[in-house]
């Protein structure tokens, strides 16, 4: 990968990295990962692409804002990276989980800076009151314990699939080594932050004026193939995939099956995005 930079943003100062040439494309990770999540699709999708993989707050050598921040002022955020670039054509849009949270944020926020949007395991629905619940009393832990080895193991059994599991064992090290590197403030403040207080996307998703993939896991419990079916439905430019043996971290898990789905739909956006952006 290229040199790290920092750029200040409404969230914090943000870490960032520039790989490639070409069309620009930002990358956003998950939560409780960063940018390394990305880097078994990097060098494929850099080949035509200016990939921009932005570290989200509170995770990797990123800082925060000190205080609680929402989806929105992420957005703004990716918007003031852009701009510190020197970046103003429209830009393909990839985040996974928490980075498709953003990327819906950034492209009805800013249509005419977005080519295109791939979301990566992003449920559109807010936490169930048991996936609150269960996400609080691990926080709590994380506070109290840091990152001993049962909500390492809760992480771990969340984010990838157990065909990763039992087959990745650097795709599990990665996820591991990402909590047990982070700072516990900031990774508690962005959890509360864009976990715990996660709106209900279903309202916002016919003002998706762009073209739109959905990608999501077959195992992932949280965002199923059926629901992420009938959340595409409400998207002018809509379309779905999914793909097998993988959960949340789906460019971690089936690296391949992502790059052969994101350069296809980039490609058949070639028509698709003057028209989504009038």
């Amino acid at each position: 990968m290229s040199e790290r930079i920092f750029i200040d943003t409404a969230v914090g100062r943000l870490a960032v990295i520039a790989v490639g040439s070409g069309t620009p494309a930002v990358l956003w990770h998950s939560l409780f990962v960063d940018e390394r999540s990305w880097q078994r699709v990097v060098s494929r999708l850099a080949e035509d692409r200016r990939l921009i993989l932005i570290t989200g707050p509170g995770h990797g050598h990123s800082s925060d804002p000190g205080h609680r921040y929402d989806l929105v002022q992420c957005g703004r955020a990716a918007g003031e990276v852009l701009d510190a670039l020197g970046i103003a054509d429209p830009v393909d849009w990839v985040g996974n989980a928490w980075g498709g949270h953003v990327g819906m944020r950034f492209a009805t926020a800013y249509p005419r800076r977005t080519r295109s949007l791939v979301t990566l395991g992003t449920p559109v629905q807010p936490l169930s009151a048991g996936e609150r619940a269960r996400t609080l009393t691990l926080l709590l832990a994380f506070r109290l314990l840091g990152p001993a080895g049962f909500i390492v193991d809760a992480v771990v059994e969340t984010l990838l699939s157990e065909s990763t599991r039992a087959s990745d064992p650097e795709a599990v090290a990665l996820v591991r080594s990402s909590l047990a590197d982070a700072n516990r403030r900031l990774l508690r403040n962005a959890v509360a932050s864009i976990s715990l207080h996660r709106e209900d996307f279903a309202a916002l998703l016919p003002s998706l004026a762009v073209p739109t993939l959905m990608i999501t896991g077959e195992q992932h419990s949280g965002w199923t193939p059926a629901q992420a079916a009938a959340a595409i439905a409400s998207v002018p430019h809509g379309r779905v995939a999914a793909v097998p043996d993988a959960a949340y971290l789906v460019p971690l898990e089936r690296p391949d099956t992502v790059v052969e789905l994101v350069r296809d739909f980039w490609a058949s956006t070639l028509t698709e995005a003057p028209r989504a952006q009038r």
